[in-house]
């Protein structure tokens, strides 16, 4: 009894002792505690890294999109320049067209002057010749034909021209030129900007010459002075009606390309 006295004291010692040393348990959770730690440090620097990646693709992503657009932005602004030097052409080979048009029309005004003058001599097998020194020689239909033609595409003098057309068409209204005088009277006002004179005037020479390669002429020239206007709706109507009636002549093909441009 006396001994299990003094060996208390050691007994309590012993117990106190025991409960300030970790268990195999506290142990193992703290060694877990710390693998996890370190696990969860791992997953965040990895998942920094994966952010930091996927910043820079989304950023080499962009950029390429960027050079991409601007590629492409240097190519619209290439085709647009290419267009606007076609345009270009197209203008410059209308206008030549039109002026090769107009050449082709005198020269076939003048071959018709040339049949006019011979016919004429042939009709007239008898005639005696006046002495050139002492009469004056007359201007012949076609010499004033041609010289008010002139004055209207040349010289610009629409009104003097077109007045002496007047005077032909008065002296010879069944002359073979009457009717490219009666074109020319509505060229000359659309010359001076008489644009509702051209048009009725253009309007007379379809109506009463509607087989007449100059017919084909006129109706082209009313549908761009209705263009001069600015009347497109009217314009339109008469092109298309020009492509339907002379489908093979120039004045079509010009008919055409003022329609695809409207």
């Amino acid at each position: 009894m006396i001994i299990c006295k003094r060996l208390l004291p050691i007994l309590a010692l012993v117990a106190l002792l025991a409960g300030c040393i970790p268990t195999q348990r506290q142990l193992t959770m703290e060694r877990d505690l710390e693998e996890m730690k370190r696990r969860l440090a791992a997953s965040e620097r990895a998942l920094a890294s994966q952010q930091s990646r996927r910043g820079d693709e989304t950023s080499n992503r962009l950029e390429a999109l960027s050079r991409r657009q601007a590629e492409l932005q240097a190519s619209l602004d290439a085709l647009r320049l290419e267009q606007q030097a076609l345009n270009g052409r197209l203008a410059d080979l209308s206008q030549a067209d039109n002026e090769l048009r107009d050449e082709l029309s005198l020269v076939r005004d003048d071959l018709g002057l040339k049949i006019s003058a011979i016919e004429d001599q042939l009709s007239k097998p008898d005639a005696k010749k006046q002495n050139p020194s002492t009469a004056p020689v007359a201007e012949s239909p076609e010499d004033l034909y041609r010289r008010a033609v002139a004055m209207i595409r040349s010289e610009k003098r629409y009104a003097e021209g077109r007045d002496l057309l007047q005077r032909f068409l008065q002296q010879q209204p069944q002359h073979s030129l009457s009717i490219n005088a009666s074109y020319w009277v509505g060229e000359a006002y659309y010359g001076e900007k008489k644009y509702e004179n051209a048009i009725l005037q253009f309007q007379d020479v379809i109506d009463k010459n509607s087989d007449h390669p100059k017919a084909a002429a006129a109706q082209l020239k009313q549908g761009i002075t209705f263009q001069t206007l600015g009347d497109n709706q009217s314009a339109k109507a008469i092109f298309s009606k020009l492509v339907e009636t002379f489908p093979l002549s120039a004045e079509a093909k010009e008919a055409k390309r003022r329609l695809a441009a409207m």
